[in-house]
């Protein structure tokens, strides 16, 4: 189940809730007034997900560059 952060544009406050609940607060409370937005929505579950997914990729390129140094060394200790 995703939960989101909603934030009220024109007062600041912010709610906390999954699908079900953001489902039935737009239900009673509009998105839209006057053809622009009173929500910001934030999806907090992707957003988690995204932040994992930027650190595992760091991970992968740190190791890349190690494991490529590390051969260099290698090379350079065996045939010197």
């Amino acid at each position: 189940m995703n939960n989101y952060k909603i934030t009220n544009l024109s007062s600041g406050k912010v709610h906390l809730m999954n699908g079900e609940e953001r489902e039935n607060f737009f239900k009673i409370n509009y998105f839209y007034k006057n053809g622009s937005y009173k929500y910001k929505v934030e999806n907090l579950t992707e957003r988690k997900r995204q932040r994992i997914d930027k650190a595992l990729t760091l991970l992968t390129y740190v190791c890349l560059v190690a494991v490529s140094m590390l051969t260099t060394i290698l090379y350079i200790e065996s045939y010197c």
